[in-house]
């Protein structure tokens, strides 16, 4: 089987995937003891039957639940999520709105965990027991054991209120606005319209948050790197490399790390899909309106719609990431690629 032929499969068999989750979701939402009218309607409105009977006409929820289940899954096809109960706005509109500060702050987190995670595990691996591999481990263990809404906070109190040296919560700068809406992404619109100060305003927003999120999956390849080079400096074939006179360097680069590169790239795809999706402490401790932000919004006001539609967006990506994993795996490794 080509690797198109592979793609083409692992896609078909998410449709299948993608149904038992929203099955899953619809159940757990549908059976949670919590009348939804209390959510959608004021608690005035709920004393007039006639409000009550057009709410209940207008959500479906006058319906079974199997019907009401494939009326949901017809509108999903059509890429409609529903209307959120609380901002009475299409669910995909609300998603599409809240999801590109998240992929700003993942991207930003996931490059800060590669530039400090990757070079902080080969230095340990190449010192073992020396101090940058004792100094990796408790580093490691802070950003492992730290929460984020403890560790977010902290950062707050020392670098924005006590320090002043970075700013608040918050994308950007009230005083300087937004830049022009292009993709969502702040810093990318603001240098495609040359808005200068909104893209300084909202780097230097990025970077608080950025390391708290980016903490926890920097400790965990700085320790994956480690284990998985140590293992592959002690085989055979290093060995030989080494007796040929290769230099270090070319031994660690050329030989070591590409064999080693595997399990690092199974935690960076999954850490990546994580690191876009489970961003809601630290959104909510820095006022980040992300969807994470947005997910924990709608579990609190109960808004099934809402929850439903982020929860199935997060599921869809941790699959497409495995995918690009796999994937990954084949083009790194030509054993995997011919079995």
């Amino acid at each position: 089987m080509n690797l198109i032929s592979y793609i083409v499969r692992r896609l078909l068999l998410m449709i299948p995937m993608i149904i038992g989750i929203t099955i899953a979701l619809f159940v757990v939402t549908r059976i949670v003891p919590v009348n939804p009218l209390a959510v959608i309607l004021t608690e005035k409105s709920m004393d007039n039957p006639a409000s009550v009977k057009a709410a209940t006409e207008k959500w479906g929820l006058d319906k079974s639940l199997p019907e009401q289940y494939f009326i949901y899954l017809k509108n999903l096809v059509q890429g409609d999520m529903g209307i959120s109960f609380k901002t009475k706005n299409p669910v995909t509109k609300d998603i599409i709105t809240f999801l590109p500060a998240t992929i700003e702050l993942g991207i930003a987190s996931f490059i800060f965990a590669i530039l400090l995670g990757l070079p902080l595990g080969i230095f340990a691996a190449l010192r073992a027991g020396k101090f940058i591999d004792h100094f990796s481990r408790v580093f490691a263990l802070l950003g492992a054991s730290m929460p984020p809404f403890w560790s977010g906070l902290l950062m707050l109190f020392l670098f924005y209120y006590k320090l002043g040296v970075l700013p608040g919560p918050g994308r950007v700068d009230a005083r300087i606005g937004p830049p022009t809406h292009a993709t969502g992404l702040f810093l990318f619109d603001s240098l495609l319209a040359g808005d200068m100060p909104a893209f300084w305003s909202s780097l230097s927003h990025l970077i608080l948050p950025a390391i708290i999120l980016g903490w926890f999956t920097l400790a965990l390849m700085a320790r994956i790197t480690r284990s998985s080079l140590i293992e592959v400096l002690q085989q055979d074939y290093i060995r030989t490399a080494r007796a040929k006179g290769l230099r270090e360097s070319a031994v660690v680069v050329k030989h070591a790390l590409q064999n080693a590169l595997i399990p690092m790239v199974t935690i960076m795809g999954l850490a990546f899909a994580g690191l876009m999706t489970g961003a809601i402490m630290t959104e909510t401790i820095f006022a980040w309106p992300g969807i994470g932000r947005y997910a924990v919004e709608a579990s609190v006001n109960l808004d099934y719609p809402a929850l439903m539609g982020t929860t199935l967006v997060i599921a869809i990506l941790y699959m497409f990431m495995n995918l690009i994993v796999d994937v990954l795996y084949a083009v790194i490794d030509p054993r995997i690629r011919e079995a």
